[in-house]
């Protein structure tokens, strides 16, 4: 049965929420979030990752996952040269996380690496600070050249926050974690986060704890990551952006992904019509209108929508100054 481009409207997902053993509240208090259990240190907007695939929430297309609508609508749903790289593969993975506690100390594996280990895509992504706590703040690469023998005397005389980069945060912060960068997020911060479709991590660190619900420590990759790490020391690594009202101004560009911020009060058109790619939108403060084909949507505060690559022209309102995130490839 042929299917009609028309049939294709923005998009938003029933998000998969996440236990972590450092999750909070926020998700819920904050972004209102709806589900029941404790500890979610995650929200999965929009994920093809196998076993944590997101569904539409609502219209004709209800139930239907990712990969059933790339199959359905094709270059029409990704954009054409999206579906001729990745075919029925959706290329990100969108998220929003709130850490009670401070995340392992990690680093992802490149493509290369995790190709060849994994049969999986690497996991270059961004992080965009959405609320911090006081004093709040995340580790991001080193804070000196270090060589690999170095390194791993730091790990096995447990000294390795010697010589980790830490980074203080507050609202609008925002890091690009290409693979390699070894990070982690702080105890007390609320984040947005865009990434590649992977699900591979490299656990460095972790503090010793134990985990409430196995009653054991976590399963540490020592071994893995000693070769996926780049040792670099870099001069800056937060990235510098200006937000204009009612523009779409860069944020983070790389070979993986392209983020804007978009500041918007009042109206504000925008043309996708030479742009081969879907768009996602993650409001990471205030609320607005989105407004194309003669219907308009909600978009509030810790909601994401996914915009197909066929439609070209949306209108977004927002009565007070609000922001989002929009990306796509």
């Amino acid at each position: 049965m042929a299917v009609k481009t028309s049939e294709l409207y923005p998009l938003k997902f029933q998000p998969v929420y996440s236990y972590r053993i450092w999750g909070g509240e926020k998700l819920k208090t904050v972004l209102n979030k709806n589900y029941d259990e404790e500890l979610i240190g995650e929200s999965w907007e929009i994920s093809d990752v196998k076993d944590n695939e997101t569904q539409v929430l609502e219209g004709p297309l209800k139930g239907k996952t990712l990969r059933e609508l790339t199959d359905m609508y094709k270059s029409d749903f990704v954009g054409s040269k999206v579906y001729k790289q990745f075919g029925k593969e959706f290329p990100l993975l969108i998220k929003f996380i709130d850490a009670k506690t401070p995340l392992s100390i990690q680093v992802h594996p490149s493509n290369e690496l995790a190709k060849e280990r994994h049969n999986s895509f690497g996991k270059n992504e961004m992080w965009y600070i959405m609320q911090a706590d006081d004093n709040a703040e995340l580790i991001i690469g080193f804070n000196k050249e270090v060589g690999k023998e170095e390194y791993i005397t730091h790990l096995e005389d447990s000294t390795l926050m010697d010589i980790l980069n830490v980074e203080k945060v507050k609202v609008g912060d925002t890091f690009y974690i290409p693979t390699g960068r070894v990070h982690a997020i702080g105890g007390g911060v609320l984040l947005a986060e865009i990434q590649q479709t992977s699900n591979i991590t490299y656990r460095i660190y972790d503090y010793n704890r134990v985990d409430a619900k196995t009653g054991e420590t976590r399963e540490l990759h020592t071994a893995l990551a000693v070769d996926a790490i780049d040792y670099n020391f870099y001069d800056t690594y937060k990235t510098n952006y200006k937000a204009e009202l009612n523009k779409s101004s860069k944020l983070v560009h790389s070979p993986y992904f392209k983020t804007n911020i978009v500041e918007i009060e009042g109206e504000m058109n925008i043309d996708y019509s030479n742009l081969d790619s879907f768009v996602i939108y993650m409001c990471v403060d205030g609320a607005l209108k989105l407004e194309c084909q003669n219907k308009s949507y909600a978009l509030n505060k810790g909601e994401s929508i996914l915009i197909p690559a066929a439609i070209d022209y949306v209108k977004l309102t927002a009565e007070k100054k609000s922001r989002i995130l929009e990306a796509s490839l």
